[in-house]
């Protein structure tokens, strides 16, 4: 597993110091782990980060003290300053806040309990002294927002990873056969995944078969595959950190009229908002492209999610791709975003069908990131 390069991580904090300096935040305390990975390259279960206007601290306990200070030896340049909690995590941050005189200081209000957060303003208070003015601000998506725009390294490990996804997926045809079990394909994939140099499936791996096509996620059963019928497969790994994800729907033998015209719409939504995703365009106007081709199909009632989401050391994160909803982002998309395309459509009686791919969007257009066959046949 690769740790983010110095210059890379450089760039990162100063972005995200640049969001905390627009809110006049003294220090943003950032305690959601995939945010923490994302600004230092340290990986664990526990640890949080305190960036300052001129310091980033990272404070991990005694079971990561070795793997963080190599982390941040290996960046340099006096990027991330290491602190072991010997106590608790939150007196170490109080701590460090006092030291650093904070006195407003942002927090991750997606990700910090509230009962967290009032024992951490109540410990700020009582340490401070009542004439300490200290202010906790909740924040939104300060790092994810960093986070959305992939740079030089990321890309290539998306690229990498997206190769080796394909590969499986051109494999289908042999993982799926009739009498063979929903929940033995979707092992077997993973065991594909495995071998093809994934740390783990990025999510739980659905295997859908016949009427359990018709459920978008529906969970790998021991129901047995049966000729005539779609199996739709959606499966995803991660790959030194960054998830990637990928649909197929495998048809055995003969679709007939109805499963033809789920087929032969999805992959047109599919391919025009695909072509629709360029640099500026707003993710609502991608989904209603793939949404419009449904609904002239007379399928926009069978078509009951988000045309895509955004990858990255998550398996869902922004943009989302749907459409416009009061409240929630909808900014145009630029160079250096990866997310899916995945419109589908779900008929009770007749069976379902999604086809998704990654796509990376580029300077004039996008690049598709998984290459495999969008008809399958099965064996």
């Amino acid at each position: 597993m690769s740790t983010p390069s110095a210059a890379a991580v450089a760039a990162r904090l100063a972005r995200v110091r640049a969001h905390a300096d627009a809110l006049s935040l003294d220090a943003l305390v950032v305690t959601h782990l995939p945010n923490v990975r994302y600004l230092t390259g340290f990986v664990g279960t526990g640890g949080l980060v305190v960036l300052t206007r001129s310091r980033c601290f990272l404070v991990v306990d005694f079971r990561y003290d070795t793997a963080a200070r190599t982390v941040a030896a290996d960046l340099g340049r006096d990027l991330v300053t290491v602190e072991v909690s010997d106590r608790s995590y939150d007196e170490t941050l109080v701590g460090i806040l006092q030291r650093e005189h904070a006195a407003r200081i942002g927090v991750e209000a997606a990700w910090l309990p509230v009962g967290r957060y009032n024992l951490l303003s109540t410990s700020l208070r009582s340490s401070s002294g009542e004439s300490a003015a200290t202010t906790l601000v909740p924040t939104e998506r300060l790092v994810e927002r960093v986070r959305m725009v992939k740079d030089e390294g990321e890309i290539a490990i998306f690229r990498e990873a997206g190769r080796r996804l394909s590969t499986i997926a051109r494999r289908l045809p042999s993982f799926v056969a009739p009498g063979r079990r929903e929940r033995d394909v979707a092992f077997a994939i993973d065991v594909a995944m495995h071998e093809a140099g994934f740390t783990r499936p990025a999510f739980d791996t659905i295997a859908a078969s016949g009427p359990n096509s018709a459920l978008p996620h529906a969970r790998p059963t021991d129901r047995a595959l049966a000729v005539g019928e779609p199996t739709v497969l959606d499966f995803g790994g991660v790959y030194d950190g960054y998830c990637v994800d990928l649909t197929r729907t495998v048809q055995l033998g003969p679709s007939g009229p109805e499963l033809d015209r789920l087929y032969n719409a999805v992959e047109l939504a599919q391919r025009t908002a695909i072509a629709a995703v360029r640099p500026g365009i707003r993710p609502s106007v991608i989904d209603a492209a793939a949404r419009q081709v449904l609904e002239a199909q007379g399928l926009g009632e069978a078509f009951g999610h988000g045309t895509g989401h955004g990858l990255g050391l998550e398996i869902h994160e922004d943009p989302r791709v749907s459409r416009a909803v009061a409240g929630l982002p909808d900014d145009p998309v630029e160079p250096g975003m990866v997310f899916t395309i995945e419109p589908g459509a779900y008929v009770p009686g007749v069976g379902g069908v999604r086809i998704e791919d990654d796509v990376l969007v580029t300077a004039d257009g996008c690049e598709v990131l998984t290459d495999a066959p969008k008809r399958v046949l099965g064996a």
